[in-house]
């Protein structure tokens, strides 16, 4: 599991213990929910979505993943068919869930791979190897 969450939800101490349980719990839900074509909504269970990470709020009663479609395309279609099922899907994963609330689902594009193809371009630049093998 990547422990990219100290980054993404503030600059505090970081998520505690039950955060980062919560939020793998839920993660691993969703990705079932998604794969399985729980939700009724036949363009939503046509895509091939990753659920790369959740993070939750502090109070647990919000819960953000962090999704990207299959090869990276079709961004704004899978946001959207998330987002127009969001209840379904909120319902469907904290089912069987032992919390104390629901949590609101919210959905973002996982850019942690954009962010890696940026850094392979910027080691690959000849400048910077050359930089690089000065050292």
């Amino acid at each position: 599991m990547r422990d990219m969450s100290r980054s993404r939800l503030h600059d505090g101490p970081g998520p505690s213990q039950r955060q980062l349980r919560v939020a793998e719990l839920i993660r691993r839900r969703l990705s079932d929910v998604l794969v399985q074509g729980d939700v009724h909504d036949p363009e939503l269970n046509s895509m091939s979505i990753t659920v790369g990470e959740v993070t939750c709020s502090p109070d647990l009663k919000v819960a953000t993943a962090y999704i990207l479609p299959l090869g990276g395309n079709n961004r704004d279609e899978a946001l959207d068919a998330l987002r127009r099922n969001r209840s379904d899907i909120r319902r469907i994963v904290c089912r069987g869930l032992q919390l104390k609330f629901s949590p609101e689902i919210r959905f973002r594009i996982d850019e942690t791979f954009d962010r890696l193809d940026d850094t392979r371009a910027m080691f690959a630049n000849e400048n910077v190897r050359r930089d690089l093998d000065a050292d």
